[in-house]
C-alpha cells in the first residue's frame, strides 16, 4: 500500500513547475516597470512592453494549453 500521496504524472509536475517560473518572471517584469517609472525611465520600458507582451501571451497560452494536457492526462489515469 502506498502511504506517498506525490503520485501525479511527470507532465503534471512539469506544467505546474513550468506556471510557478513563469509567474515569477511577470512579477519581477512588474516590478522593473514600477521601477523604471520611479527612476524615470519609463520611454524605454514602454518601448519594450510591447515586445515582452506579445512574448507573454506567447508563452501563457502555450502553458495555458500544457496545463490542459496535463490536467486532462491525470484525470483520464
Amino acid at each position: 500500500m502506498k502511504t506517498t500521496t506525490d503520485d501525479h504524472s511527470r507532465l503534471l509536475k512539469l506544467a505546474s513547475k513550468c506556471l510557478k517560473y513563469f509567474l515569477i518572471v511577470i512579477f519581477a517584469f512588474a516590478i522593473a516597470y514600477v521601477m523604471s517609472m520611479s527612476f524615470g525611465i519609463l520611454h524605454i520600458a514602454a518601448m519594450l512592453l510591447p515586445l515582452v507582451g506579445s512574448w507573454f501571451l506567447r508563452v501563457g497560452i502555450l502553458l495555458l494549453c500544457l496545463l490542459a494536457v496535463a490536467v486532462i492526462s491525470e484525470s483520464v489515469r
